[in-house]
Protein backbone atom coordinates (compact mmCIF):
# COMPACT_ATOMS: atom_id res chain seq x y z
CA UNK A 1 0.00 0.00 0.00
CA UNK A 2 1.38 3.29 -0.61
CA UNK A 3 1.46 6.07 2.25
CA UNK A 4 -0.44 8.85 1.28
CA UNK A 5 2.26 11.14 2.92
CA UNK A 6 4.52 10.05 0.06
CA UNK A 7 2.09 9.74 -3.05
CA UNK A 8 1.67 13.91 -3.29
CA UNK A 9 -2.08 14.29 -3.09
CA UNK A 10 -4.72 12.61 -1.71
CA UNK A 11 -7.47 10.23 -4.21
CA UNK A 12 -10.36 12.79 -5.05
CA UNK A 13 -12.62 10.54 -2.59
CA UNK A 14 -10.53 11.01 0.20
CA UNK A 15 -10.05 14.68 -0.57
CA UNK A 16 -13.98 15.14 -1.02
CA UNK A 17 -14.75 13.60 2.31
CA UNK A 18 -11.55 15.54 4.12
CA UNK A 19 -13.66 19.32 2.84
CA UNK A 20 -17.10 17.94 3.82
CA UNK A 21 -15.38 16.77 7.47
CA UNK A 22 -13.75 20.12 8.12
CA UNK A 23 -17.56 21.72 7.08
CA UNK A 24 -19.61 19.39 9.41
CA UNK A 25 -17.73 19.49 12.43
CA UNK A 26 -20.00 19.09 14.97
CA UNK A 27 -20.13 19.93 18.44
CA UNK A 28 -20.90 17.87 21.52
CA UNK A 29 -24.38 16.80 20.48
CA UNK A 30 -27.01 18.19 22.68
CA UNK A 31 -28.84 16.21 25.50
CA UNK A 32 -32.42 15.53 25.66
CA UNK A 33 -32.66 15.50 28.99
CA UNK A 34 -30.57 18.86 29.62
CA UNK A 35 -32.48 21.66 31.65
CA UNK A 36 -30.92 24.13 29.42
CA UNK A 37 -32.67 23.16 26.35
CA UNK A 38 -35.04 24.76 24.30
CA UNK A 39 -37.96 23.11 23.12
CA UNK A 40 -38.59 24.82 19.33
CA UNK A 41 -41.09 24.10 16.96
CA UNK A 42 -39.97 23.28 13.02
CA UNK A 43 -42.26 21.89 10.22
CA UNK A 44 -43.95 19.35 11.69
CA UNK A 45 -41.56 17.95 14.04
CA UNK A 46 -40.43 19.78 17.14
CA UNK A 47 -36.91 19.87 17.74
CA UNK A 48 -34.24 20.56 20.21
CA UNK A 49 -30.64 23.11 20.44
CA UNK A 50 -29.42 23.91 23.63
CA UNK A 51 -27.80 27.04 25.02
CA UNK A 52 -25.05 25.71 27.47
CA UNK A 53 -24.65 27.57 30.61
CA UNK A 54 -21.59 26.28 32.19
CA UNK A 55 -18.14 28.46 32.69
CA UNK A 56 -15.63 28.23 29.84
CA UNK A 57 -13.56 30.76 30.55
CA UNK A 58 -12.48 32.54 34.30
CA UNK A 59 -14.24 35.81 33.60
CA UNK A 60 -17.17 35.53 31.03
CA UNK A 61 -20.29 34.04 31.30
CA UNK A 62 -20.90 30.64 28.56
CA UNK A 63 -22.35 31.81 25.41
CA UNK A 64 -22.53 28.97 23.20
CA UNK A 65 -25.25 27.72 21.19
CA UNK A 66 -24.26 24.22 20.82
CA UNK A 67 -25.82 22.90 17.46
CA UNK A 68 -24.44 19.76 15.83
CA UNK A 69 -24.29 21.16 12.55
CA UNK A 70 -23.19 24.61 13.50
CA UNK A 71 -19.67 24.30 15.02
CA UNK A 72 -17.93 27.09 17.30
CA UNK A 73 -21.49 29.49 17.62
CA UNK A 74 -22.05 31.82 20.33
CA UNK A 75 -23.12 34.99 21.32
CA UNK A 76 -21.48 37.92 21.98
CA UNK A 77 -23.94 39.04 24.13
CA UNK A 78 -23.19 39.46 27.76
CA UNK A 79 -19.36 40.39 27.37
CA UNK A 80 -18.42 42.97 29.64
CA UNK A 81 -18.24 46.43 27.71
CA UNK A 82 -18.08 50.39 28.33
CA UNK A 83 -21.14 51.54 30.61
CA UNK A 84 -22.98 48.14 30.45
CA UNK A 85 -22.64 44.88 28.28
CA UNK A 86 -23.15 43.99 24.63
CA UNK A 87 -26.74 42.95 24.28
CA UNK A 88 -28.14 39.41 24.20
CA UNK A 89 -29.15 37.62 21.01
CA UNK A 90 -28.24 40.51 18.85
CA UNK A 91 -24.87 39.05 17.43
CA UNK A 92 -23.60 35.81 17.26
CA UNK A 93 -20.28 34.09 15.21
CA UNK A 94 -19.86 30.55 14.03
CA UNK A 95 -18.09 28.24 11.90
CA UNK A 96 -19.22 27.38 8.46
CA UNK A 97 -23.33 26.92 7.94
CA UNK A 98 -23.23 24.61 4.67
CA UNK A 99 -24.75 21.82 6.74
CA UNK A 100 -26.79 23.44 9.26
CA UNK A 101 -29.80 21.16 9.87
CA UNK A 102 -33.29 20.62 10.61
CA UNK A 103 -32.47 21.47 14.16
CA UNK A 104 -30.10 23.98 13.31
CA UNK A 105 -32.60 25.90 11.02
CA UNK A 106 -34.80 25.61 14.41
CA UNK A 107 -32.38 27.37 16.35
CA UNK A 108 -31.94 29.86 13.65
CA UNK A 109 -35.69 30.75 13.95
CA UNK A 110 -35.48 31.02 17.51
CA UNK A 111 -33.02 32.94 18.09
CA UNK A 112 -34.49 35.29 15.39
CA UNK A 113 -30.96 35.57 13.05
CA UNK A 114 -32.26 37.49 9.74
CA UNK A 115 -28.52 38.30 8.59
CA UNK A 116 -26.04 35.98 7.64
CA UNK A 117 -22.48 37.76 6.97
CA UNK A 118 -20.05 35.21 4.99
CA UNK A 119 -16.17 36.06 5.47
CA UNK A 120 -15.08 33.52 2.77
CA UNK A 121 -13.85 33.13 -0.19
CA UNK A 122 -15.78 31.97 -3.68
CA UNK A 123 -13.50 28.58 -3.56
CA UNK A 124 -14.72 28.22 -0.37
CA UNK A 125 -18.34 28.77 -0.85
CA UNK A 126 -17.62 26.83 -4.29
CA UNK A 127 -20.38 23.20 -2.97
CA UNK A 128 -20.72 24.33 0.37
CA UNK A 129 -23.00 27.38 0.40
CA UNK A 130 -24.65 28.37 3.67
CA UNK A 131 -27.32 26.60 4.62
CA UNK A 132 -30.02 28.65 5.88
CA UNK A 133 -33.61 29.32 6.56
CA UNK A 134 -35.35 30.11 3.53
CA UNK A 135 -35.92 33.96 3.70
CA UNK A 136 -32.40 34.49 5.89
CA UNK A 137 -30.55 37.44 4.39
CA UNK A 138 -26.87 36.23 3.56
CA UNK A 139 -23.96 39.07 2.96
CA UNK A 140 -20.77 37.58 0.98
CA UNK A 141 -18.27 39.77 2.27
CA UNK A 142 -14.27 38.34 0.98
CA UNK A 143 -12.04 39.33 3.30
CA UNK A 144 -8.91 37.92 1.08
CA UNK A 145 -9.93 38.76 -2.18
CA UNK A 146 -6.45 40.63 -2.33
CA UNK A 147 -4.56 37.37 -1.09
CA UNK A 148 -7.01 34.40 -2.24
CA UNK A 149 -3.60 32.35 -0.76
CA UNK A 150 -3.58 33.64 2.60
CA UNK A 151 -3.61 30.74 4.48
CA UNK A 152 -6.48 31.31 6.99
CA UNK A 153 -8.66 30.68 3.52
CA UNK A 154 -6.73 27.69 2.13
CA UNK A 155 -7.10 24.94 5.22
CA UNK A 156 -8.94 22.83 2.91
CA UNK A 157 -6.43 22.91 -0.09
CA UNK A 158 -3.76 22.21 2.14
CA UNK A 159 -5.42 19.15 4.02
CA UNK A 160 -6.27 17.66 0.83
CA UNK A 161 -2.61 18.07 -0.76
CA UNK A 162 -0.02 16.28 1.88
CA UNK A 163 2.94 17.85 -0.25
CA UNK A 164 1.60 21.62 -0.34
CA UNK A 165 1.23 21.52 3.34
CA UNK A 166 4.78 19.81 4.20
CA UNK A 167 5.78 22.44 1.72
CA UNK A 168 4.04 25.48 3.33
CA UNK A 169 3.67 24.81 6.82
CA UNK A 170 6.91 22.62 7.56
CA UNK A 171 9.56 23.31 9.92
CA UNK A 172 7.44 25.25 12.42
CA UNK A 173 6.63 27.49 9.52
CA UNK A 174 2.32 27.65 10.38
CA UNK A 175 2.68 29.67 13.46
CA UNK A 176 4.46 32.18 11.37
CA UNK A 177 2.16 32.37 8.69
CA UNK A 178 -1.36 32.33 10.70
CA UNK A 179 0.54 35.81 12.30
CA UNK A 180 1.28 37.06 8.99
CA UNK A 181 -2.60 36.46 7.88
CA UNK A 182 -3.90 37.70 11.13
CA UNK A 183 -1.91 40.99 10.07
CA UNK A 184 -3.82 41.04 6.44
CA UNK A 185 -7.00 40.45 8.44
CA UNK A 186 -6.08 44.22 9.79
CA UNK A 187 -4.14 46.35 6.66
CA UNK A 188 -4.83 44.52 3.11
CA UNK A 189 -7.54 46.23 1.41
CA UNK A 190 -10.10 43.60 0.33
CA UNK A 191 -10.10 42.91 4.57
CA UNK A 192 -10.71 46.55 5.38
CA UNK A 193 -13.54 46.74 2.59
CA UNK A 194 -15.22 43.91 3.70
CA UNK A 195 -15.40 45.08 7.62
CA UNK A 196 -16.03 48.42 6.95
CA UNK A 197 -19.29 46.87 4.78
CA UNK A 198 -19.63 44.43 7.79
CA UNK A 199 -19.82 47.31 10.37
CA UNK A 200 -22.15 49.88 8.20
CA UNK A 201 -24.64 46.83 7.81
CA UNK A 202 -24.65 46.26 11.90
CA UNK A 203 -25.63 49.76 12.31
CA UNK A 204 -28.14 49.99 9.00
CA UNK A 205 -31.53 51.06 10.84
CA UNK A 206 -33.16 48.67 7.94
CA UNK A 207 -31.94 45.67 9.26
CA UNK A 208 -33.83 44.18 11.47
CA UNK A 209 -33.57 40.77 13.75
CA UNK A 210 -30.01 39.35 15.15
CA UNK A 211 -26.69 38.84 13.04
CA UNK A 212 -24.34 36.04 12.77
CA UNK A 213 -20.96 36.35 10.88
CA UNK A 214 -18.58 33.43 10.07
CA UNK A 215 -16.20 31.83 8.06
CA UNK A 216 -14.74 28.27 7.29
CA UNK A 217 -13.31 27.47 10.80
CA UNK A 218 -14.50 30.35 12.94
CA UNK A 219 -11.70 31.05 14.24
CA UNK A 220 -9.31 34.07 11.88
CA UNK A 221 -11.57 35.93 9.28
CA UNK A 222 -14.39 35.53 12.39
CA UNK A 223 -11.94 36.32 15.01
CA UNK A 224 -11.10 39.97 13.81
CA UNK A 225 -14.65 40.85 13.02
CA UNK A 226 -15.02 39.70 16.74
CA UNK A 227 -12.15 41.25 18.33
CA UNK A 228 -12.72 44.71 16.51
CA UNK A 229 -16.58 44.75 17.38
CA UNK A 230 -16.13 43.87 21.18
CA UNK A 231 -12.98 46.58 21.19
CA UNK A 232 -14.60 49.14 19.85
CA UNK A 233 -17.47 48.66 22.26
CA UNK A 234 -14.92 48.94 25.04
CA UNK A 235 -14.90 45.67 26.14
CA UNK A 236 -11.51 44.89 27.99
CA UNK A 237 -8.48 43.22 25.75
CA UNK A 238 -8.52 40.47 28.30
CA UNK A 239 -12.42 39.88 28.07
CA UNK A 240 -11.72 40.07 24.05
CA UNK A 241 -8.64 37.95 24.23
CA UNK A 242 -10.74 34.87 26.44
CA UNK A 243 -13.41 34.86 23.51
CA UNK A 244 -10.74 34.73 21.22
CA UNK A 245 -8.85 31.70 22.48
CA UNK A 246 -12.65 30.30 23.60
CA UNK A 247 -12.10 28.67 20.11
CA UNK A 248 -9.85 26.43 21.31
CA UNK A 249 -12.38 24.93 23.52
CA UNK A 250 -15.40 24.92 21.25
CA UNK A 251 -13.98 23.67 18.30
CA UNK A 252 -11.36 21.40 19.13
CA UNK A 253 -13.81 18.59 19.97
CA UNK A 254 -15.34 18.67 16.41
CA UNK A 255 -12.31 18.83 14.62
CA UNK A 256 -10.73 15.29 16.72
CA UNK A 257 -12.30 12.90 14.09
CA UNK A 258 -11.61 14.75 11.28
CA UNK A 259 -7.86 14.30 12.65
CA UNK A 260 -8.19 10.91 13.57
CA UNK A 261 -9.37 10.38 10.43
CA UNK A 262 -6.39 12.04 8.33
CA UNK A 263 -3.73 10.47 10.49
CA UNK A 264 -5.22 7.36 9.71
CA UNK A 265 -4.77 8.25 5.88
CA UNK A 266 -0.94 9.17 6.93
CA UNK A 267 -1.12 12.75 6.85
CA UNK A 268 1.11 14.58 9.11
CA UNK A 269 -1.71 16.24 12.07
CA UNK A 270 1.09 17.68 13.57
CA UNK A 271 1.34 20.41 10.34
CA UNK A 272 -1.98 20.82 10.83
CA UNK A 273 -2.96 21.32 14.38
CA UNK A 274 -1.32 24.98 14.41
CA UNK A 275 -3.81 26.16 11.41
CA UNK A 276 -6.82 24.43 13.47
CA UNK A 277 -6.30 26.67 16.58
CA UNK A 278 -6.00 29.87 18.01
CA UNK A 279 -3.68 31.33 20.15
CA UNK A 280 -2.45 34.19 21.72
CA UNK A 281 0.13 35.15 19.33
CA UNK A 282 -1.75 35.47 16.47
CA UNK A 283 -3.94 37.68 18.56
CA UNK A 284 -1.16 39.38 19.86
CA UNK A 285 -0.22 39.71 16.38
CA UNK A 286 -3.57 41.37 14.92
CA UNK A 287 -3.35 44.15 17.73
CA UNK A 288 -0.16 44.84 17.07
CA UNK A 289 -0.87 45.79 13.35
CA UNK A 290 -3.75 47.74 14.65
CA UNK A 291 -1.54 49.63 16.91
CA UNK A 292 1.23 50.21 14.70
CA UNK A 293 -0.78 50.95 11.78
CA UNK A 294 -3.53 53.11 13.12
CA UNK A 295 -2.69 53.53 16.92
CA UNK A 296 -6.28 52.89 18.49
CA UNK A 297 -9.19 50.63 17.47
CA UNK A 298 -10.79 53.81 17.13
CA UNK A 299 -8.26 54.92 14.73
CA UNK A 300 -8.68 51.90 12.94
CA UNK A 301 -12.57 52.50 12.86
CA UNK A 302 -11.79 56.02 11.45
CA UNK A 303 -8.60 55.56 9.43
CA UNK A 304 -8.82 51.91 8.41
CA UNK A 305 -12.52 51.78 7.72
CA UNK A 306 -13.35 54.87 6.84
CA UNK A 307 -16.53 55.13 9.96
CA UNK A 308 -17.52 58.01 11.23
CA UNK A 309 -17.63 59.08 14.78
CA UNK A 310 -21.57 59.52 14.31
CA UNK A 311 -20.90 55.25 12.97
CA UNK A 312 -19.21 54.30 15.69
CA UNK A 313 -21.64 56.01 18.15
CA UNK A 314 -24.53 53.88 16.71
CA UNK A 315 -22.94 50.89 16.66
CA UNK A 316 -22.29 51.26 20.45
CA UNK A 317 -25.91 52.59 20.75
CA UNK A 318 -27.52 49.46 18.98
CA UNK A 319 -25.47 46.98 20.59
CA UNK A 320 -24.65 48.20 24.05
CA UNK A 321 -27.16 47.22 27.26
CA UNK A 322 -27.11 49.29 30.35
CA UNK A 323 -28.77 47.20 33.02
CA UNK A 324 -31.17 49.61 34.56
CA UNK A 325 -30.00 50.26 38.74
CA UNK A 326 -33.42 51.16 41.25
Amino acid sequence: MTCVRCSGKLSRATATLIVTLLSTCSTVPPTADSDASVRVGHGSGRHRFRLERVLVTPQLPDRRVVLTSAPNMRDLGGIPVSHGIVQPGLLYRSASLAKLDGSGEAAFTKLNITTVYDFRTAAERHGALDHVPEGTRIVWLDVVADAPNNVAASIPKLIADPAALESMLGAGRADEYLADANREFVSMPSARTAYRKFFLDLIDERRIGAGLFHCTTGKDRTGWAAISFLLLLGASEDDVRADYLETNTDLAPALQPMLDALEAKGVNIGLLQPILRVCDSYFDAALNEMRSKYGTIEGYARTGLGLTDAQIGALRVRFIHTPTTY
